[in-house]
């Protein structure tokens, strides 16, 4: 029994959502996706998209079976099809920063210099848990108030990057200030700690963000 023509389709199959991922528009969309539901009117604001682009590329992502969608009056919202989809995409991302010096370049381009030194999650959740040291850390959440409600780590801060300058002064100046964003190549975080070390904060960064905090099984908060 010759099986080449099925086997080429499976792998066809398999090519057809590699290429529903080969544009750098639609993997930002889905960084976007990752941090929750956003209509489509959202998503090309926060891409930069005029909105048939957008829409566009969506359609392109739903019928690979990357995105879901739901309608409220005339508003259509999209969302991940499932936590599988926010997996791959930080595969895809992890794989290709250790296997491609490029996207090195790229990243240091994008992100600028390096901070301070993080730290990981499993390190941040067990200072979270740590009475005696729990008074001593402010989590600072950065990213869009949207994203803030949609889920946040437990306890955090919700101050945007872009209103951090106006509102460091509601940050505590004698504790030690995590700050973490959409994830690891998520530029809000750095941004926020040159701004607090330049106004003497004691500030580090999570070395990942959001997106791999909900991965790793850690509790979740969501509202204001």
């Amino acid at each position: 029994m010759d099986r080449s023509p099925a086997k080429t389709r499976l792998y066809e199959e398999f090519a057809a959502s590699g290429k529903a991922l080969s544009h750098a528009s639609r993997l930002e969309l889905l960084d976007l996706l990752s941090q929750g539901e956003r209509s489509v009117e959202a998503l090309a604001r926060a891409a930069a998209l005029n909105l048939t682009t957008a829409s566009s590329h969506l359609q392109v992502l739903k019928q690979a079976g990357f995105v879901e969608t739901r309608r409220e009056g005339v508003k259509i919202y999209y969302r991940l099809a499932g936590d599988d989809v926010a997996q791959l995409l930080v595969l895809l991302r992890t794989v290709a920063d250790r296997r491609r010096a490029e996207v090195g370049a790229a990243r240091a381009a994008y992100l600028g210099e390096p901070v301070s030194t993080g730290i990981d999650r499993d390190e941040l959740w067990s200072r979270i848990n740590d009475d005696a040291d729990e008074a001593r850390v402010v989590l600072l959440d950065v990213r869009p108030g949207e994203e803030f409600r949609a889920g946040h780590i437990p306890g955090a801060v919700s101050i945007p990057v872009d209103e951090l300058a106006e509102r460091i002064i509601e940050l505590p100046d004698d504790a030690d200030i995590v700050v973490y964003c959409r994830g690891e190549y998520c530029a809000y975080a750095h941004d926020a700690v040159r701004t607090l070390t330049a106004d003497g904060r004691r500030a580090i960064r999570l070395n990942d963000g959001m997106i791999e905090w909900r991965l790793a099984g850690h509790p979740v908060s969501t509202g204001p």
